[in-house]
């Protein structure tokens, strides 16, 4: 029963592991990533100044929503989760986003 309690909340938390993540710089890395993606959609779907405008805000507010849910979500999790648990998934979030940055690094060099 703990086990599926616990794949469950790993199910709605990794996701939001990358903002999570302590020692992160989440600003930096969400700005670069927004504007590659901004950048990206300018070109190739030939944005106008108001088009640009209009998405960048549709971007932001949707990160806000974003935060917000990582936020209850991690508020519920406490409490459901023991804090050796919630110790654990922190743990277990760590590896995952060392691995998925470590693919992401090799990837980089290739």
């Amino acid at each position: 029963m703990n086990k599926k309690i616990i794949m469950i909340a790993m199910a709605l938390a990794l996701p939001l592991t990358v903002a999570a993540m302590p020692g992160t710089d989440t600003e930096k890395c969400e700005g670069s990533h927004h504007g590659n993606k901004m950048e990206r959609m300018t070109k190739e779907l030939n944005l106008n100044e108001e088009q640009k405008t209009k998405m960048d805000a549709l971007f932001k507010e949707q990160h806000e929503k974003y935060k917000t849910i990582h936020e209850e979500t991690r508020t519920r999790l406490k409490e459901i989760l023991t804090p050796e648990q919630i110790t654990k998934m922190d743990e277990m979030k760590k590896r995952h986003h060392e691995k998925w940055q470590h693919k992401k690094d090799i990837e980089k060099k290739n």
